[in-house]
């Protein structure tokens, strides 16, 4: 008999904000009793591993309340049911739902005529996959405010589907869900510079990968979540999430690639952080891993990686870390490197070619790349890109009178591109 997986809701949660195992869940939870003025409540190990259980009992108040404080969703979202059936969001807890549960979805049924959810048919699973890869091949050519509506809207049908199917067709749909929500996160994220609202996204992303048990999954939304910390240059809290998704890529037979991308991510947080050695460090082992390979082929949902792409991230490094020279060779072989596909990528690469040029005290060339990074902007807009420019001509100021930076500041600044960055 298969092992249960126990409460995937709370588990996923727990490692989501950063507690790798239960006793830590179980010390914070004691810690947070304390600094919310609760006495006398501690928690311990046992009753965590009883709440991870596949029938977990209702917690007393004062632990629903640390509970919901500290992991920031309500009870129900923790795979909890309270002992007189469903539950709602509780006051300040007003979350974006997970998977209704059979009571909710029951109500739901009777609302529009139906005494019951109606069983999906075995195809619901691909037929939502479809979709969902579908979601994935436009997210390199779609304006992100005109998917991410899309894309939110499809994990709603998810999330409708999901109770209503089971085995193999059940996990499909998790799967696919997990990756609708990794996408409407990474959109968030990168495209919308909403970084509370990818979180609480990707928490939601992990939880799907639970119901699918699958951990590689897993591994890839756990290291996104690192950026988080590691933009806002918080090294401890990307630290743990990278731990964590390290921890889950043991789980599962998992590419070079797929490796080699977890210590980009690990050396993007730490550049952000202020570590640029240690970043080159992971970024070198990541180029080693590549290069050795091994027969594990990398997940179709994983197209966001590439040897070019890593040459970015490596350029990036160096750049912050004062290696101009080395910084501009990484930038040109990555720039040659792009597939016509990596649109988003490129103006990334054309801004911090622009700030190696600023740094080497050449306005002219750095105003050239940020104009080739603002052609692509107009084409297929990216936030992520549009801070490099800004970036650059903040590092531009001392040569703000120059031709050059005049006619950079009448493209940055001229309607379409204003009114862009301005709307999103």
């Amino acid at each position: 008999m298969p092992r249960s997986a126990g409460n995937i809701r709370l588990k996923a949660a727990r490692v989501a904000a950063g507690f790798n195992s239960q006793q830590d869940l179980a010390d914070a939870l004691t810690e947070s009793a304390k600094r919310l003025g609760i006495r006398g409540l501690s928690v311990g190990v046992r009753q965590v591993r009883r709440w991870e259980s596949d029938s977990p009992p209702w917690p007393q108040p004062d632990c629903q309340r640390v509970l919901t404080h500290l992991l920031g969703q309500n009870m129900e979202s923790l795979g909890f049911t309270a002992p007189w059936g469903a539950i709602g969001p509780q006051p300040g807890q007003a979350r974006r739902p997970f998977v209704a549960n059979s009571a909710a979805a029951s109500g739901m049924a009777a609302t529009h005529g139906r005494a019951a959810a109606v069983p999906q048919p075995h195809t619901a699973g691909t037929d939502f996959e479809a979709v969902t890869r579908s979601h994935r091949r436009l997210y390199w050519s779609v304006a992100p405010s005109t998917l991410h509506p899309a894309v939110v809207a499809h994990t709603a049908l998810g999330c409708a589907l999901l109770p209503e199917t089971v085995d193999s067709t059940r996990r499909t749909v998790a799967a696919a869900l997990a990756e609708s929500y990794l996408l409407a996160g990474r959109i968030e994220f990168f495209d919308l510079r909403e970084p509370s609202t990818a979180n609480e996204t990707l928490l939601m992303a992990l939880q799907a990968a639970a119901e699918a048990d699958d951990p590689l999954l897993g591994s890839a939304i756990i290291a996104h979540m690192a950026f988080v910390p590691g933009w806002a240059g918080d090294r401890d809290g990307s630290s743990e999430r990278m731990t964590a998704a390290r921890t889950y890529a043991r789980r599962a037979p998992a590419s070079a690639e797929f490796l080699a991308w977890l210590d980009a991510v690990e050396a993007e947080c730490e550049t952000r952080c202020g570590n640029s050695r240690t970043a080159l460090h992971l970024i070198g082992h990541a180029e080693d891993t590549l290069k050795a390979g091994n027969a594990n082929p990398s997940p179709a949902w994983m197209d966001w990686f590439s040897p070019a792409r890593l040459a970015a991230f490596k350029g990036n490094t160096q750049l912050i870390a004062g290696h101009l020279p080395q910084a501009r060779e990484t930038l040109l072989v990555a720039l040659d490197a792009m597939t016509p596909t990596e649109d988003k990528q490129r103006t990334v690469i054309f801004g911090d070619l622009a700030a190696v040029e600023a740094a080497a005290g050449e306005p002219q060339r750095a105003c050239s790349y940020a104009v080739q990074a603002l052609d692509q902007l107009a084409l297929t807009w990216y936030a992520t890109g549009m801070d490099r420019i800004r970036e650059v001509r903040r590092m531009l100021a001392p040569h703000q009178h120059e031709r050059c930076v005049r006619d950079l500041d009448d493209r940055l600044y001229d309607w379409r591109t204003t009114v862009s960055a301005l709307n999103r």
